[in-house]
Order: C-alpha cells, then structure tokens, then sequence
C-alpha cells in the first residue's frame, strides 16, 4: 500500500481546551485484575489505591499503572487550514 502525504506545517501539543484533563490516572494489578478508580490530573489516589491493595494483598505486588494525555494539532501561519481552526470536528 502507497500513502501521499501533502506537506503543510502543523504544531502538535497539549490539548489546553477548558475542561480537558492534562492527565487521567489509573492503575490495574496486574494478576488478579482489580482496579483503581481512574482521576484526573492527580496521580496521588490511583497510587494510594496501590498501596493499600499491597497492604491488603501482600503478595499482590506487579501494578500496570497507565497515564492518558490529549494532544491537539494546530495549524501554523500559512497553513490554509488556520483559518478553519476554530472549526474542530
């Protein structure tokens, strides 16, 4: 399969949208499955949540700890597309 990409310049970033987390936090024990609460923009609760399981399960000691973020690309000066920007699908 052959792809063609047009070049135009973009910027890629944090999403900065009132509203949108700059992080949602969660974690998963990795053997028996439990997890915890996801929470944005603070890790400190999913990692309480880890150490507590650890304290209830001593043997319970491998976490997938999993971090979500949101970009948002911006077009740049002479870019056609800047005009539309404020047109977001």
């Amino acid at each position: 399969m052959r792809s063609i990409i047009k070049a135009a310049e973009w910027t890629l970033g944090a999403e900065t949208a009132e509203g949108a987390p700059q992080g949602i936090y969660s974690a998963v024990r990795m053997a028996c499955g439990a997890e915890a609460k996801p929470t944005d923009n603070e890790p400190m609760p999913v990692e309480v949540w880890a150490l507590k399981h650890i304290g209830l399960n001593p043997t319970h000691r491998q976490f997938k700890a999993m971090v979500e973020t949101y970009w948002r690309v911006t077009p740049v000066e002479g870019n056609p597309y800047r005009e539309s920007d404020a047109l977001d699908v």
